[in-house]
């Protein structure tokens, strides 16, 4: 008789109108972000055997990139593909255990929307169920976040892996650098689906380039003497997001999305591109009352547009997006009530 074959399942919600962001760093100290969580999912997979000696421990198949390669677990290198590698060593994973893992996103790689964030996410996720004890989605988040910050050395803010880890509509106080309180905001159906059919996330065609602004951002901010006053209207943008929602108000997301954007603007003039400032002008054309630059900001990315009541003016913006360039996208979204999602079976 077949032995069924182990199979273990995650999947993680990337996420969008990310007000606040920026404050959820280590030189903001302490900061509030309000974020959304959406489809689409990134999701992994695992295929768990015993271990032989004449097959790889470990293989990895980022099936974006059509890439499969085998590690091996004692003597791994952050050489190919770091975040999937640096989460891989991270875990204490059972030495009695081989296993493929096979990882997806339809949301585009630097689309300045958490996508490795909810790729780790999820990755991480489906790990800890091969070892003893389970974390809770908090701690998985948390240790997504050591492993850009500890594994990998990089910067990164807090907000991608805990709205992955959480979903839904997120309100997170950063009180002290990486340590954050999450509340989901639970709104009526009415407002979740209004909010759900307003919201519209546009890609700007190429993966999200930062290092060279986001660095000169830092290097003013990370000073001893620094004016970190010019964080204030982030983090106070999450909070009238947050009270907005609450209330569903639309006009008054809709303007803390902008006045975030604006905020971004100050820290930087180039974290708000061109390509960006042509989409912005083209939503307004078509009554959207809010926008807000994906992420940290600069070349490439996304942006959150929040349209009017009107739907047939939001299919009309949809319509002319690849006017501007024809490499623009409208990456379809739905909101996801539940962030990591984790399960195996047996088959």
């Amino acid at each position: 008789m077949k032995t069924p074959r182990r199979v273990i399942n995650a999947m993680a919600p990337i996420r969008i109108c990310d007000l606040g962001g920026w404050t959820d760093t280590w030189f903001a100290e302490t900061g509030a972000v309000f974020n959304i969580g959406v489809y689409p999912y990134a999701e992994v997979q695992i295929y768990v055997r015993e271990t032989q000696s004449d097959t790889p421990r470990i293989v990895i198949h980022a099936e974006n990139y059509d890439v499969r390669y085998a590690i091996d677990p004692h003597k791994i290198a952050y050489d190919r593909h770091p975040l999937l590698e640096a989460s891989i060593d991270i875990m204490d994973l059972p030495d009695n255990l081989s296993f493929e893992i096979n990882l997806y996103s339809r949301a585009p790689g630097g689309c300045s929307t958490g996508t490795s964030a909810a790729i780790t996410t999820a990755l991480l996720g489906a790990l800890d169920l091969l070892t003893p004890g389970r974390r809770t989605p908090h701690e998985i988040a948390r240790l997504a976040h050591r492993v850009e910050t500890e594994k990998l050395g990089l910067q990164c803010g807090i907000q991608d892996q805990i709205c992955s880890a959480h979903g839904g509509i997120c309100f997170i106080e950063m009180y002290q650098y990486p340590l954050a309180s999450v509340s989901n905001i639970q709104v009526s159906d009415a407002i979740w689906w209004e909010l759900e059919r307003r919201l519209v996330l546009v890609y700007l065609g190429r993966t999200h380039s930062s290092s060279e602004v986001h660095g000169r951002v830092i290097q003013r901010l990370e000073t001893e003497d620094a004016d970190k006053s010019v964080l204030e209207p982030l983090r106070q943008a999450a909070i009238d997001g947050k009270n907005a929602v609450y209330a569903g108000d639309f006009q008054a997301l809709g303007a803390a999305m902008i006045r975030n954007t604006e905020a971004q603007a100050a820290l930087h003039p180039k974290l708000v591109s061109e390509e960006a400032r042509a989409v912005i002008e083209l939503a307004r054309q078509y009554g959207a009352v809010g926008w807000k630059v994906n992420g940290a900001g600069g070349e490439g990315g996304s942006l959150t547009i929040l349209c009017d009541a009107e739907g047939e003016h939001k299919r009309k913006f949809i319509e002319a997006v690849p006017g501007i360039d024809p490499r623009f996208q409208v990456i379809p979204t739905y909101l996801s009530r539940v962030g990591l999602r984790r399960w195996e079976l047996y088959e």
